[in-house]
């Protein structure tokens, strides 16, 4: 006989899994979803397969602010192979070109004021950049030549933070949205005449989410079968808000989360009112009400949550 089919819950917030190497993304989150049996999942920003670490999935209500965590800051370690440079710009891709040339540390110091700030990038011909429809990946995948438009992305900081020999070079880097930390190590390597891969990758930050609070698959796995799962789910289940730290937040009384969630205004009243204008969320006892927008003193709804968070069935 079949056993009989799990039943979907509700599950509203974020779990921050520390993605292993070799899974892809949506497989991470098919697999998540799978264990917890959450009705609805997503997640905010790919990881390539190869890379590890930070990985934030939105579970139920927490998808609506998806968006919001993958306009945040990332942080990233990564290791740079010398001499050989690939079609993927990546350890997994085909060589392409090498070179016998090897960096020095004060070339590659020298040069990487010029891959901070506000720089032109050019993506990797294996991305999710969409071509008339179609993803880079895939077309270069079928052997199709792949051109990708430079643009423009924020590199915040940049450091080298280790040559454990000459072959090999580690950095750190935070960045903004649409950063390729590939392409990063493709142009530094052509700059630098000794061309260059990413051979490791690990994210350890995601807006406010790190890997210090990052849980491994294998945990999340085993909840499936853990006697007191909900209990253990409730200790690594971050809040939805969680999502919108760079957002101002204000607290409001019932009557004012009341309207909200039925799609009304709300006046923002009392001396306490917050002084502020455009978007912002709001909260009732701690509870995640909306994300609006604020003007005349009034909180108008674009986005409004059933819950702030929690286990709902």
């Amino acid at each position: 006989m079949n056993a009989p089919r799990r039943i979907k819950r509700d599950i509203d917030g974020w779990i921050i899994l520390d993605k292993p190497t070799g899974t892809t993304s949506t497989q991470a989150v098919g697999a998540v979803r799978w264990a917890l049996s959450a009705r609805k999942a997503g997640h905010a920003g790919t990881l390539d397969p190869l890379a590890t670490g930070v990985l934030p999935i939105a579970l139920g209500e927490a998808t609506k602010t998806v968006a919001y965590v993958m306009d945040g800051q990332k942080r990233y370690r990564f290791t740079v192979t010398w001499g050989q440079e690939t079609d993927t710009d990546d350890s997994e891709g085909k060589v392409v070109r090498e070179s016998a040339l090897r960096p020095t540390r004060e070339a590659i110091m020298a040069l990487l004021p010029r891959y901070t700030g506000t720089i032109e990038q050019v993506p990797p011909q294996f991305s999710a950049i969409k071509i008339q429809g179609e993803r880079a990946y895939d077309l270069a995948r079928e052997g199709e030549s792949v051109t990708l438009v430079a643009r423009q992305v924020n590199v915040y900081e940049l450091t080298l933070a280790d040559m454990p020999d000459d072959d090999h070079a580690v950095f750190e880097c935070e960045c903004g949205k649409g950063t390729y930390v590939r392409s990063l190590a493709r142009d530094i390597g052509r700059d630098l005449g000794c061309l260059g891969h990413v051979s490791t990758l690990r994210r350890t930050q995601v807006g406010d989410f790190r890997a210090d609070e990052a849980v491994s698959l294998e945990a999340i796995l085993a909840l499936r079968e853990h006697p007191e799962a909900a209990a253990q789910l409730r200790t690594i289940l971050h809040p939805i808000a969680g999502a919108l730290a760079d957002l101002p937040h204000i607290a409001i009384d019932r009557h004012a989360a009341e309207r909200l969630r039925r799609g009304q205004a709300a006046l923002l009243r009392g001396r306490d009112a917050p002084i502020i204008e455009g978007e912002a969320y709001a909260t009732c006892h701690g509870e995640l009400i909306a994300i609006g927008t604020v003007e005349a003193g009034m909180f108008q709804p674009s986005r409004v949550f059933r819950s702030g968070g929690i286990i709902t069935s």
